[in-house]
């Protein structure tokens, strides 16, 4: 039995007990070189085994990203998805690979309660109408801190907990967590080699290699080159990342995986006006971007994980990450649009008509450094006839941020002040005089650095075996120094300085009145200090707050999780009411920006639906939808923003795809995603429409070759992602990959 023909039989039969699983696993690998019983793609045999299902499929196999993965990283216990109390959807990457999607945003875009946008910095992420870019991002259950885009060339799945989360990972924005596993060395995975070629000169490679050198040891390189255009006029974009690993296990009850990912972004600074500042007819292909813009993002990753499993049912492990990203950049960006009327702008006239003037400029280099070191335990015991599944855990992070930029915002193009010039209709003339004059100096230069010690633990108490209760609580104790380093030492205000202490509780109950049917309900809490932001903000004066309680999250949910025609398709559906208290505002910035008071609050309340599987032997579907109303319930500083929509969350999003397997060696593809109308700022005066987007696939398999031809936006809708960011138009990928 090869390994295709193992994934498609596991696939089939995804009920299948364990030891089954595990001698199926054992004869598959022992066919190709060496055996591992139940081994999973992260771990040994005391972790999350029902993974091996999608890990080890091949890529060739058409059920590849229509199989709903049993346990989840994120959740940190182990436990079952259906035993989670809280919302958990899982993203298969390959699905979006297909049609040469690489950015988390854009993967992101249409999963229910997620609204994402264009953001030339991060990704924009919200969560159910709250931000995740700056905190509540992670990589292999590791915080992706600070300012950066993250490329996702290396990565299996995403998982992505809704609601509060600081009780598994300490300060968060309360939306949710993203958590991006990484492909590393296992003895399941197929190796292979691909390549992929499309619109706009969209070129790539990719390779995978997976082996097991020995009976105990395996290695795996991961690799991607990519370079490509846009639809977008001057814009381009480049990918690099290359991350070997290495994996020993014995079989028995230890495991140790080292890898070392290097991921390099460097791409166009796209970041032109709102559309509703530019001029009738403009196309979307117009770019703003001037000659000499450039943004590069460059992230190192060092990770070891072990785990060892000492004793019948219980396991340590211990897993230390160090990671550095820097995103560097120098950019024109902004502007408005000069009519014939000489329009005045920024009280200077404007004497460039029919140009958009970019007046704003900027030039960034930031370093931002993290190291986190976990322990954990996790094991099982009984009271009497009550069963404990216990996970205790100490948490250490070091963060350490160096953000050196400048920007003026808006200038009136005098002096030393830099600007551009771009005609909309004819893009090509555009002028900047970058170079006529000497680099601005930095207008801000600080030093951020951040420790936070936490301790939690968490009780999944089986009380019959149809009742689950989940008790969990965390400490936190945190502390962080910010140093102005344009302001000579020892200087008023030079350097602030922060140090608390929190508690963070978490309930849940699970009900199986059948066991195909999981009744939830869990309240859960999460704090955010640092004026309510999930980072390390650029300026002193944003991070530096001195009150007595931070920022916190409440959220009280209820759902059902279920799975449908003997376990072959999975559902869940949930109602949250979210709230975010104590929120934070300076009421005089431009006096004293050090001072800052209690605002007043927000609610996030909605429903979401999701589901994945197989509706019969040759229809799979996967997709969800939601809605979410996220207002303003309090607010001193400005109290006409009470009852309005939160900027960038849209009340409906969602999508599905079907996929229509005739034969093992033939797939066709459909889907919709839609997303719903959103205000771009909180008086709720500009309104971004939403949209829907068609893509459709196909793929056919030869041997060891898999060829797939997708097509995005197959109506070639024209849309916005954000309100200076146009949807991609109608293009084509055709993807081949190599499979041994």
């Amino acid at each position: 039995m090869n390994k295709l023909s193992l994934s498609r039989l596991l696939l089939v039969n995804s009920h299948i007990s364990l030891p089954t699983l595990a001698m199926l696993l054992a004869s598959a690998s022992a066919q190709t070189g060496y055996a591992q019983s139940g081994a999973s793609a992260q771990s040994d045999d005391a972790a999350v085994k029902s993974s091996i299902i999608v890990v080890g499929m091949s890529e060739k196999d058409p059920g590849k990203g229509y199989v709903g993965y049993k346990e989840a990283n994120v959740t940190r216990n182990g436990q079952s998805v259906k035993d989670t109390p809280q919302t958990i959807d899982t993203i298969d990457v390959s699905k979006y690979k297909l049609y040469g999607m690489n950015d988390l945003s854009v993967m992101l875009s249409g999963t229910p309660g997620v609204t994402t946008s264009y953001d030339m910095r991060g990704d924009g992420i919200m969560i159910r109408g709250f931000s995740a870019d700056g905190g509540d991002i992670y990589r292999d259950g590791i915080r992706e801190s600070g300012q950066v885009r993250r490329s996702t060339a290396n990565i299996e799945r995403i998982e992505i907990l809704k609601g509060p989360a600081s009780l598994l990972y300490g300060r968060s924005a309360g939306g949710g967590v993203v958590n991006m596993v990484s492909k590393s060395a296992n003895f399941v995975s197929p190796s292979t080699v691909g390549a992929y070629a499309g619109s706009y000169d969209n070129y790539g490679a990719t390779v995978d290699i997976n082996e097991a050198v020995t009976k105990n040891v395996a290695i795996r390189l991961t690799g991607e080159w990519a370079d490509s255009d846009s639809f977008r006029a001057n814009v381009t974009n480049k990918i690099l990342m290359l991350s070997p690993s290495i994996t020993y296990s014995n079989h028995s009850n230890f495991t140790w995986t080292a890898q070392y990912t290097y991921d390099k972004l460097e791409r166009s600074p796209d970041r032109g006006p709102s559309y509703s500042a530019l001029p009738a007819d403009t196309s979307i292909r117009a770019s703003f971007v001037q000659d000499g813009d450039y943004v590069d993002d460059i992230l190192h990753v060092v990770r070891s994980e072990a785990s060892w499993t000492f004793a019948p049912k219980w396991t340590a492990r211990w897993a230390i990450s160090h990671r550095s990203a820097e995103q560097n950049f120098d950019h024109f960006y902004g502007g408005t649009y000069c009519d014939a009327n000489g329009r005045t702008l920024t009280n200077a006239a404007c004497t460039w008509n029919g140009y958009v003037r970019q007046t704003s400029y900027a030039w960034q280099e930031t370093m931002n450094k993290t190291l986190s070191n976990v322990l954990e335990l996790k094991g099982e015991f009984n009271t009497g006839t009550v069963q404990h599944n216990v996970l205790i855990a100490a948490d250490s992070v070091w963060e350490d941020r160096k953000p050196k930029l400048f920007s003026n915002g808006n200038s009136n193009c005098t002096g030393t002040s830099l600007c551009g010039y771009v005609d909309p209709f004819d893009y090509s003339d555009r002028y900047n005089d970058r170079g006529t004059k000497p680099r601005p100096a930095a207008s801000q230069h600080n030093h951020h650095k951040a420790e936070s010690q936490s301790v939690f633990i968490q009780d999944v108490i089986t009380l019959i075996p149809e009742v689950k209760v989940v008790l969990g609580l965390r400490y936190d104790w945190y502390k962080f120094r910010s140093t102005n380093r344009l302001l000579a030492e020892g200087a008023p205000n030079s350097t602030r300085a922060y140090s608390d202490s929190t508690w963070n509780p978490s309930v849940g109950v699970v009900w199986k009145p059948v066991e195909e049917h999981s009744i939830y309900a869990s309240y859960n809490k999460s704090f955010a200090p640092y004026g309510g932001r999930g980072l390390l903000s650029v300026s002193t004066s944003s991070t530096a707050i001195y009150d007595d309680e931070p920022q916190y999250q409440e959220q009280v949910e209820i759902g059902i999780k279920s799975d449908w025609f003997n376990k072959r398709l999975n559902t869940q559906l949930s109602l949250f009411n979210l709230e975010r208290n104590n929120i934070r505002y300076r009421p005089d910035p431009d006096n004293d920006p050090y001072n800052w008071a209690v605002q007043g609050k927000q609610r996030s309340i909605g429903v979401e639906f999701s589901m994945i599987g197989r509706v019969s032997d040759m229809l799979f579907v996967r997709g969800g939808a939601s809605y979410t109303e996220s207002t303003v319930r309090k607010d001193v500083s400005t109290p006409t923003n009470v009852g309005q929509y939160l900027a960038g969350t849209s009340k409906e999003t969602g999508n599905l795809f079907v996929r229509y397997v005739p034969a093992e060696w033939l797939y066709v593809e459909g889907g919709v995603t839609h997303v719903g109308d959103q205000w771009t700022n909180l008086p709720n005066t500009t309104l971004l429409k939403g949209y829907e987007r068609l893509d459709a696939a196909i793929g056919y398999s030869i041997g060891h070759v898999n060829l797939t031809l997708a097509i995005s936006n197959l109506a070639n809708k024209k849309y916005w992602r954000s309100g200076a960011m146009p949807g991609m138009p109608r293009n084509v990928l055709l993807r081949a990959n190599y499979q041994f």
